[in-house]
This record gives C-alpha cells, structure tokens and sequence, in this order.
C-alpha cells in the first residue's frame, strides 16, 4: 500500500533536505562506527537503513526483540545488499551484563543512536507496565549516554515524541522527563534528538492494528474524534539521522509544518486505507453489531467499522511538536525545525525524582498514584488526563 497516498501526500518531507545534505552524511559516517539501541523497532529499522546506506565503517544494531531483528536483517540484504560495512545485530537487552560486556569488547562507537522506549498511552494502565516505562524511557537514557560519553563518541541521540510538548499522559511525561535528564547529561555528553509524529504502521500502532484486522476478517475500530500528525517510517529515520549527525549539543529536530503535513483522524484513515484496498467502510453502531455484520459485509466488498468519541486516558484532541516557550529555529532546513535549548535543569529535583524511583522498587511494592507524584515533581503543570478507561478496553 502506498502510505503518502493514504495520507493525501505526494512527496516525502525532508526529500530536499537529504539530497543537499548526501555528502555531508557521507562524509560524517565513512570511517565511524555507529551503534543503534532498540534498532529493530519501526523507527529503528528505518533509521538503521538509512546509516547503512552510507556505508559507515561498523554498524552494530541491539535490541530484545529477536523477531524483528532477523526481518531487518532479511529486510536490509533483500534491498541493499550487503554494503562494505562492519554489519552485525545482537539480540541483547541495553540494560543487562550482556550489553556491559558487548560495550568492553566490540566498542568504542563514534554516533549512538537510542531508539528504545514504551511507546503506548497504554503502558499507565497498571502500575507495572508504568514502572517498566518510566525505566526504560528515563532510566535506560541515562545509562546508555553515559556510556556514549565513557566511550568518547562524538554524539547521542535519542528519540522523544512530539508528546512531549505539553503532556497529557504518563508516556509524553516520562519523554519530557528523559529531555530535562540529558540536559544535565549534555554538559559532559554532545547529545541531540527528535520529536516526531505518529509512524504510520509502525508496530503496534493503529494503523498497524488495521493490517491485522484485515488480515483476520475483524472488524476496524477507530476514534474519531483523535486528530494526529502522520510521518512514514522512511521520513523517521531521515529525521533521525539528520538530528543524529547534525545536531547541535542539546537540539530536538522536529518536522517543520506545513501544507504537506496536516491533522488527520484515525477515522479519516480507516476509510482511505479500506478505499484503498476495495472496501467500502460500513459504519456500524456498536462492537457488538460489526463483529455480528463481518461476514456478510465482508462478502459485499464492505467492511465493518466502529468509530467513537475518544474517552479513554490520556488522549489529547491534537498533537503539537513544542511549546510557546522553546526557542526556535525554522531557517537552518527545508523541512525540519529545530528547538535550541540551553542546560537548564533543577539537579535537586531530579536527583529527588531518581531516589523516590529506587525507593519505590526497593521497597518492592506500589502503586500509579505513587509515580504519578514523582512526575508532578518535575513536572508542577502536568495536564494528567485521567479518565479511568484505557484502550484496552476497546475492541
């Protein structure tokens, strides 16, 4: 399925951008060595095609998910080839002794790229999953840019989430929270990174979930009143490593807006991609009547679709990239944006948000409550939007 069709688009984003910067990337990549963190993700895949197209000396990808880390592999030999780069994947957690001794023996890297996070507004939905995300999106930050600065490498970058900008949920908060640690960290550590919008099909996204519906004759279920901004999973790893070899210490890149890039719903979505496929999209009034309808629509080349009014925590009506307050530069390219920030940062208050985290996981017992105060620590004007329902409880 061609993706910009879907999103009323006829060109990429940032095609400009890369073509008068080719050499540049070129020139910064041949002879280093680049690591990828959470390299088998949507985003990492694409960011990780985009280094292995300008063949740096050693590209080293990690990440837990075994799966995805051989279809990148079969993805990037299926399209690419085999290049003249030093390529290798290890199927290892960024947070174990495994990664400790794979740094001592394959590093140094010159450009670390950390692509890992919990992703979902979902994640706040019990106090587990909450307490995983809030270590891997701040905690597992921390440790992997500090070891970029124990091996020397000339920059780190991470991925936030246009989230970020003014959060309403517990993933956009705990971003926010990684930015306000690397600003510490960027007084020893070159680090840059990215906000960006929703990766259409990205792995176990919305639109990723529509693939799966289809593929199993189930009914599409979608809000519609959620307006995102969309990115293809090409443009994310563009905007990745533009921010990654390019950034100044301390830059978020974010995609620049305009006429190419607009709000869409998730319903308008669903109905294009059905469109696209030979559906018509037959609004149905509940769960219960489209999972009734499906075979008979089906067999009509209709398909059952449930479309409501979003309630469900965490949810904002529309996506922004940064706040009235960040300082902007729109000028430097074509199709991105850039937020300069200073290092400003309270230590106290995030030395106190890091012990009441390891207090709580000692004392081996808590609750959402619980990491929810730590956040309005850091975090005094946090908009929370709490309803009590969360998308797991839709179809």
């Amino acid at each position: 399925m061609n993706i910009l069709s879907l999103l009323k688009r006829k060109e990429l984003l940032f095609t400009e951008d890369v073509s008068n910067l080719e050499r540049t990337f070129k020139d910064l990549l041949e002879g280093s060595r680049v690591l990828v963190i959470g390299g088998a993700g949507t985003i990492g895949q694409a960011t990780s095609k985009e280094i292995f197209k300008r063949e740096p000396s050693a590209l080293h990808i990690v990440d837990i998910s075994e799966n995805n880390m051989v279809e990148l592999v079969r993805d990037i030999r299926s399209t690419l080839g085999y290049g003249k780069s030093d390529f290798k994947t290890f199927a290892i957690d960024s947070l174990s002794k495994e990664f400790d001794a794979f740094i001592n023996t394959e590093g140094p890297y010159d450009y670390v790229f950390n692509l890992s996070a919990l992703k979902h507004v979902r994640s706040e939905s019990d106090p587990y999953t909450l307490m995983r995300l809030v270590n891997v999106n701040i905690f597992n930050t921390i440790n992997s840019i500090q070891t970029a600065n124990k091996m020397g490498s000339k920059n780190y970058f991470c991925v936030s989430t246009d989230k970020a900008a003014n959060p309403v949920n517990m993933m956009g908060a705990s971003k926010r929270i990684m930015e306000m640690f690397l600003m510490r960290e960027s007084l020893n550590q070159k680090m840059s990174m990215a906000r960006f919008a929703n990766v259409a099909f990205s792995d176990g996204s919305l639109l990723h979930g529509f693939n799966q519906r289809i593929s199993k004759n189930q009914p599409i279920s979608a809000p519609n009143d959620v307006k995102r901004y969309f990115v293809t999973p090409q443009e994310s790893g563009e905007l990745c490593l533009m921010s990654g070899l390019l950034g100044e210490n301390r830059d978020i890149f974010f995609p620049k807006l305009s006429e190419k890039l607009h709000l869409i719903t998730f319903a308008e979505i669903a109905k294009r991609y059905l469109e696209n496929l030979g559906y018509e999209a037959f609004e149905c009034e509940s769960e219960n009547e489209a999972r009734a309808k499906t075979d008979e629509l089906i067999k009509d080349k209709k398909w059952p679709c449930f479309f409501f009014e979003s309630d469900t925590t965490g949810e904002k009506d529309f996506e922004e990239f940064f706040t009235d307050d960040e300082d902007l530069n729109l000028e430097k390219f074509k199709g991105v944006g850039v937020i300069r920030n200073e290092a400003v940062f309270d230590n106290k208050l995030l030395d106190q948000f890091e012990s009441g985290i390891s207090q709580l996981i000692t004392n081996g017992n808590w609750n959402k409550k619980d990491i929810v105060d730590l956040f309005f620590l850091l975090l005094p004007d946090f908009a929370h939007k709490e309803t009590g329902k969360y998308l797991d409880q839709r179809m």
